[in-house]
């Protein structure tokens, strides 16, 4: 089963392009990652200081190996310092 997920990102006043630049990073190694399906960031056109990174990992074993990953580790260590707030919603995806 897929497991798709939102993480929103509320960036520090004043930290709006470091913390797009770090997600950003994210993007292209994470889409080549086995098991990705999907994995976008978003940042708010009204809100520029909200992102948002949607992704879809084929399952659990896919997920983990993300979360293992070197480039996710580089973003671990260095996000806190830009970021607000941040939280993880799990969704449901209707209709499969």
């Amino acid at each position: 089963m897929t497991i798709t997920k939102s993480v929103t990102f509320i960036a520090k006043e004043g930290h709006e392009e470091k913390m797009k630049e770090l997600l950003s990073a994210m993007v292209a190694p994470s889409k080549a990652e086995r098991g990705c399906l999907f994995y976008e960031i978003f940042q708010y056109e009204n809100e520029r200081r909200r992102f948002m990174a949607v992704e879809t990992w084929e399952d659990e074993a896919a997920l983990n190996g993300h979360k293992n990953s070197a480039h996710y580790a580089v973003y671990k260590s260095f996000y806190e310092p830009y970021c607000e707030e941040k939280y993880t919603d799990e969704l449901e995806v209707l209709g499969e």
